[in-house]
């Protein structure tokens, strides 16, 4: 009889206890402050805000930075998608929610992206950083000097995933603007937060945020997250008609009264932002590489600025100040054959042009060509002569001359930077025609085929003939 009293009385505590435990889970998510920020993504309009400067925990937010240093990397040549990362005994402990990474394991960067921005996992965030750094703590300083550098002027990181710590802080209005700069400063790779399953390698995983993005029309991101000292927290992007808003919320009380406030903000912007906005997109900042190893900073800087509009041919009156420019040579040819050739080439590359101008900035012209025709067409960029640019990158060899004028033309628009001035040349040879870039020096040409191979571009550097 005592012994059932005995048990019985353990059971009321341990049922007690229990109770004690989903009570303070509770009042801790009711106890995360609020705040909430809605933009114009066109323009940067604030169309809401509360509490939008107070610092408080981001949470999984913390990923988005993670991703985008990521995609920096290999945009700039820094690291492969196709990287095989070697999983560290630190990355591998992170707790829930995670990929399940095992230490010593090798899976390529990409899946770790996709892990971090799918299913918030918080060993592929570590992961990612260690990669880039060499350990989390030098990769969270590398994310300060990007918050930075963004505008980010209330955030700290102290990690890559974004687990609480101790001044492991941002606000509102940071994370929205960290949230548009992901959007526009690397747009090829803004699908991810969309989709609702991925493969990440060594598993298919489903989207934290699938709900709001199935529930809510136009809805395409981007980031969740969740810890008891944060709330559930959530920035949203959606887009109807020429509209687009991004609406931030922290210290949501669930995921239902979190998605269901975000759709309130969303339809908020809808319908206070201008049905015509000229688009500013933010400024992406300087390209800052990592610190591992050497122990400096890199800087990668474009020549181009941007132009409101294109400008087909100089105006009359006052001279202007000088402007970049994408200078391109039309060949003539006394052959129909090679006419009708140069013709189709000519209107895919004035058409490509004329979008590359108008996304980067430079100033359009076309040359018109010397009564005296050439022996064959060639379409050619600012050839300089300066000492040392004798070296060259080939980019491919293909079954016709066109298709290899067309692989230069779409890869000097996607490497305006480090292939501006130099020469496009087709080679025939027996086995076909070889698409080069001359006219550069060896550190231009290495650098450019760093960049080129991140974007799994075929490209070897060719020396001085």
């Amino acid at each position: 009889m005592k012994a059932r009293r005995s048990e019985s009385a353990h059971f009321g505590l341990f049922v007690a206890a229990l109770s004690v435990l989903f009570s303070l889970t509770s009042i801790a998510a009711l106890a995360a402050p609020y705040a909430a920020m809605v933009v114009d993504a066109r323009d940067g309009k604030v169309l809401h805000s509360r509490n939008a400067d107070t610092r408080l925990h981001p949470a999984s937010l913390t990923k988005m930075m993670t991703l985008y240093i990521a995609f920096e990397a290999v945009e700039n040549g820094e690291i492969s998608l196709d990287t095989k990362v070697k999983i560290s005994r630190n990355a591998a402990a992170e707790p829930p929610s995670k990929l399940g990474l095992q230490s010593g394991q090798r899976i390529a960067l990409r899946y770790l992206i996709r892990a971090a921005a799918v299913k918030s996992a918080n060993d592929a965030a570590t992961a990612i950083g260690e990669a880039l750094e060499g350990s989390e703590a030098a990769f969270a300083r590398r994310m300060n000097r990007t918050a930075k550098a963004l505008g980010m002027s209330n955030t700290t990181f102290k990690n890559a995933h974004g687990l609480t710590e101790s001044g492991h802080m941002s606000t509102a209005r940071d994370m929205t603007t960290l949230g548009r700069h992901v959007l526009y400063d690397y747009p090829d790779y803004y699908n991810l937060f969309s989709r609702r399953s991925t493969s990440a390698g060594i598993k298919t995983v489903n989207n934290t945020n699938r709900r709001l993005l199935n529930a809510y029309r136009g809805a395409d991101g981007i980031k969740t997250g969740y810890t008891r000292a944060a709330g559930f927290n959530l920035v949203a992007s959606a887009e109807r008609g020429n509209k687009r808003i991004i609406a931030t919320v922290f210290g949501g009380r669930s995921t239902a009264t979190r998605n269901a406030k975000v759709a309130e903000l969303l339809d908020l912007g809808f319908t206070r932002s201008a049905s015509r906005v000229a688009l500013r997109k933010p400024g992406r900042p300087d390209y800052i590489g990592s610190n591992k190893g050497a122990g400096k900073t890199i800087r990668v800087t474009t020549a181009v600025k941007k132009s409101l509009r294109p400008k087909l041919r100089p105006t009359q009156g006052a001279p202007e100040a000088p402007k970049p420019a994408i200078v391109v040579a039309k060949a003539a040819t006394p052959d129909a054959s090679l006419v009708a050739a140069a013709n189709v080439i000519e209107h895919d590359i004035q058409s490509a042009l004329l979008q590359a101008q108008e996304s980067s900035g430079a100033t359009l012209a076309w040359v018109e060509p010397e009564p005296t025709p050439p022996p064959q067409p060639k379409v050619v960029t600012r050839i300089s002569t300066a000492g040392g640019r004798h070296w060259g990158i080939n980019v491919g060899r293909y079954g016709s001359r066109y298709a290899a004028e067309k692989m230069l033309l779409k890869t000097a628009l996607a490497e305006m930077s480090t292939l501006d001035g130099s020469l496009r040349k087709v080679v025939k040879n027996t086995r076909g025609f070889e698409a080069n870039f001359m006219g550069l020096s060896k550190e231009t040409a290495d650098l450019a085929c760093r960049r080129l191979q991140a974007r799994q571009i075929t490209c070897y550097t060719l020396g001085p003939s």
